[in-house]
């Protein structure tokens, strides 16, 4: 694996330019160019706000950057999983001509939806700054290891979806309608404690892998604080389960996929 990974390194200048290529082709001729990357969260915000603000009587000060937050690691995960399901077929030419490791196609969609979270997550803390407060230096730098650990679990199911997709053509499809599903089954819309009454939906939202990544994201930005280190424990835990099952599934397929295209 470490040598596999040195060869994704020895290729970074490839990958990068195929992300730098993919983001000028997204804002070429736009008027706003990468502002719709924070423009479309934004706007999003305020619409879910004007209805569940009411609906579930919650304080717009702390709602706005509780939504902003979500939406922003949602929206990566969502271009993980459905852009990453075509990655093998967007870098079709480069793979009949380049050797070079397959991980990089996943990749190169990962760090584009980093990128567009990273816009989306400056929207959230420039809320959180004006509704709530100034994050300090350390909950803010606990971000760092947080980014790490969620491009790790992107690339990972980037990587994933890429095979299932190579090896069934419906499986983009059948991913947008999974996704709306487990939209609502994950803590974007609310927060935990609404529900405190309901047992066993809370528990089924508390053991939603995805709830961690929300927390370790939340909790400096909303709250002030640095995430427990049981919140990246169990986020480590998502990320080495899903890891490693990318990585011996590609190195299982990742030969015959050139064959499969």
């Amino acid at each position: 694996m470490l040598s596999y990974l040195a060869a994704v390194w020895n290729c970074r200048y490839f990958w990068l330019a195929l992300v730098h290529s993919d983001l000028r082709a997204r804002y070429r001729g736009s008027v706003l160019g990468m502002g719709w990357s924070m423009l479309q969260p934004l706007l999003m915000t305020v619409i879910l706000c004007l209805v569940f603000t009411n609906l579930f009587a919650l304080e717009l000060t702390f709602f706005a950057p509780f939504l902003l937050c979500g939406l922003a690691f949602w929206n990566f995960f969502q271009a993980c999983a459905i852009s990453g399901s075509m990655s093998f077929y967007q870098g079709e030419a480069y793979i009949r001509q380049f050797p070079a490791p397959m991980a990089i196609y996943p990749l190169r969609v990962v760090l584009a939806a980093g990128f567009h979270a990273s816009l989306s997550l400056l929207v959230a803390l420039l809320a959180a700054a004006y509704f709530r407060q100034v994050p300090g230096p350390l909950p803010l730098l606990s971000l760092l290891p947080t980014a790490c650990l969620v491009l790790l679990f992107g690339w990972s199911v980037a990587v994933l979806f890429a095979l299932a997709n190579v090896a069934f053509r419906d499986t983009q499809h059948l991913a947008e309608v999974g996704l709306q599903g487990l939209f609502y089954l994950t803590p974007i819309l609310y927060p935990l404690e609404q529900f405190k009454d309901r047992v066993q939906f809370i528990w089924l939202l508390q053991w939603n892998p995805l709830t961690p990544f929300l927390d370790l994201i939340r909790q400096p930005l909303l709250y002030n604080a640095v995430p427990p280190l049981a919140t990246f424990l169990m986020a480590g835990c998502v990320v080495a389960t899903v890891g490693l099952t990318a990585a011996a599934a590609l190195a299982r397929q990742e030969r015959r996929i050139i064959f499969q295209l």
